[in-house]
């Protein structure tokens, strides 16, 4: 579904979503963690720590961070890979697909209050 939107607009409809999730979403993921999140239910798994930090050009110790976070909040889950005890795989949950669906479902409300 094609957006025509100016930058201005873009950065409305941003605006609104991220106020939207700071007053009623309890979580406050920083942008790094909602990369970290949206990498691991968007693109096909296997997630590991070391491929994280790859893909978001940080160190595994950061995404280990935010990974702590968000394993708290029942977002995500981490065990080792029997195959090579050296990887950490990341492992989606059920919360956190119930998460990401509700924030996609507040950005199509915010985007559609948006048009003229």
């Amino acid at each position: 579904m094609p957006v025509d939107l100016s930058p201005s607009q873009a950065l409305g409809l941003w605006r609104e979503v991220t106020l939207d999730q700071v007053r009623e979403d309890g979580r406050d993921l920083t942008l790094r963690q909602l990369a970290i999140l949206l990498e691991i239910y968007l693109v096909p798994p296997p997630h590991t720590v070391r491929g994280l930090a790859a893909k978001l050009g940080v160190t595994k110790p950061v995404i280990t961070r935010a990974l702590d976070t968000m394993g708290e909040q029942g977002l995500v889950t981490r065990l080792r890979d029997e195959r090579d005890r050296r990887n950490v795989v990341i492992k989606r949950t059920v919360e956190g697909a119930l998460y990401l669906e509700r924030l996609g479902d507040v950005i199509i409300a915010k985007a559609r209050a948006q048009k003229p």
